[in-house]
C-alpha cells in the first residue's frame, strides 16, 4: 500500500463553559457552528454512547460536546466534560498535542480582539525572517486556558526555502 499525505479533519478541546466557548470562536475566529451543544450520555444503548465508552472508559456520567468548521472545513469539537480542570501551567513538555495553529494575514488586529473577548496574549509578535519574508507568529490563548498559535502566513511559505 502506497503512503500519501493524510487531510487534517479536526481536532478536539476541551473547555470547561461550552455556551461561552462557541460563542467566542464564532465572535472571534468567525467559526461556524455546524452542531449546537449537545448532551451525551453514558450508555451502551447509543453508538454514541458506545463510542464514548470505548475512549472515556466508564463514570463519566455525561458531557457537553458542539462541532465547529473553520473557513478551511477544519472542524472543531468542543467538550464539557462534567470534571474539567485547567492545567495549572502550560505543559508543553509533556508527550501530546500542546497547541494548534491559525493563519490570519491581520495578525495584530486578531490578538487585540482575543484579549478584548477574555483571551491572552503569551508572547510579543514575532517575525520569523526579520528583513527578508514577512512572516509572523505569536501564541495566545482563549479564555478558557487553550493555547494557540496564530501564523501571517501558510505553513508550507513560512517554512519553505525561497518560496516568497
Amino acid at each position: 500500500m502506497k503512503t500519501y499525505p493524510k487531510t487534517f479533519s479536526h481536532i478536539g478541546l476541551s473547555v470547561p463553559d461550552l455556551d461561552a466557548a462557541v460563542n467566542f470562536y464564532e465572535n472571534v475566529m468567525g467559526w461556524y457552528t455546524i452542531m449546537k451543544p449537545t448532551l451525551v450520555v453514558e450508555e451502551a444503548e447509543t453508538a454514541i454512547g458506545k463510542m464514548c465508552i470505548d475512549v472515556f472508559g466508564t463514570g463519566w456520567k455525561d458531557f457537553r460536546i458542539a462541532h465547529m468548521s473553520t473557513g478551511d472545513k477544519i472542524g472543531i469539537e468542543l467538550f464539557e466534560f462534567r470534571n474539567n480542570e485547567k492545567p495549572e501551567t502550560f505543559a508543553y513538555w509533556k508527550t501530546g498535542t500542546f497547541h494548534f495553529c491559525i493563519q490570519d494575514p491581520e495578525i495584530e488586529a486578531l490578538v487585540e480582539k482575543i484579549v478584548a473577548h477574555g483571551g491572552k496574549q503569551r508572547m510579543p509578535i514575532r517575525e520569523y525572517y526579520p528583513g527578508e519574508k514577512p512572516f509572523k507568529m505569536v501564541y495566545v490563548e482563549d479564555p478558557f486556558g487553550v493555547v494557540f498559535e496564530i501564523y501571517t502566513h501558510s505553513y508550507e511559505l513560512t517554512y519553505s526555502q525561497g518560496a516568497y
